[in-house]
């Protein structure tokens, strides 16, 4: 949370130092009006989980704790189909895929031993969203973005430690600003990404090493978010 009210006052510095800026020609002085357009994005990811632990034991009486230690940085790539609301809103929506993993450490308190294992998660990710712009000054004008998504995970590998639900859903939050070039808007974005299901995967049928059922067990709930930038073309 402390990121997005970092992020929303440097968007709001970064309003505020355009406003002042004298009028100039403007590129696509018309661009924004079109009902229709398309474009694509390119960027970089981190994957994160919220972890809930269980508490529970195994046969030893041993009990385990799970943290994501570090962020690996993933790819993300997508089209962009936007539609004009009025002059201040737009909907949105950006099929994406998300390429990148998540890496478990499980400490053992009493044997102070650590278990880690990776998860690869590559998410289909088709997000629906409201974007609010400000008022455009020269070749510049600031946004904001809301919306909900549905994502499907394709790259899951069973038979690990832990393996996360196919299907997830939430909620997302970004700002950006739209960069006017004479042939098309460049637009650096950040988003802030919240799961909303718990995507431990209790039933494991797939283990072919019953032990390593004692680290799905040690995870009670684990929700998913993200913090994606990228550069939209459109």
């Amino acid at each position: 949370m402390r990121r997005l009210f970092l992020a929303l006052y440097l968007f709001s510095g970064l309003a505020f130092g355009l406003t002042a800026q004298k009028e100039k020609v403007k590129n696509q002085p018309y661009v924004d009006m079109r009902l229709l357009h398309l474009g694509f994005h390119i960027g970089l990811h981190t994957q994160d989980l919220i972890l809930t632990h269980s508490g529970a034991t195994d046969l030893t009486g041993e009990s385990r704790f799970a943290e994501i230690p570090s962020y690996a940085p993933g790819f993300s790539v997508g089209i962009i189909g936007d539609m004009f609301v009025n002059p201040y809103l737009n909907l949105r929506l950006i099929p994406s895929i998300h390429f990148g993993d998540k890496r478990f450490v499980f400490r053992e308190p009493a044997s102070g031993t650590d278990y880690a294992t990776l998860v690869r998660s590559n998410y289909i990710s088709i997000p629906l969203e409201l974007k609010y712009s400000s008022m455009r000054l020269n070749n510049y004008r600031p946004y904001l973005t809301g919306g909900v998504y549905w994502a499907l995970d394709v790259g899951r590998k069973k038979g690990e430690a832990i393996l996360l639900k196919n299907m997830d859903y939430g909620i997302s939050a970004g700002l950006g600003c739209d960069i006017y070039l004479p042939f098309f808007k460049l637009c650096p974005e950040l988003k802030f990404i919240f799961g909303l299901r718990n995507l431990i995967e209790k039933n494991r049928a797939d283990l072919t090493q019953p032990e390593l059922g004692a680290y799905t067990n040690a995870i009670s709930r684990g929700t998913s978010r993200m913090i994606v930038f990228t550069f939209n073309f459109e």
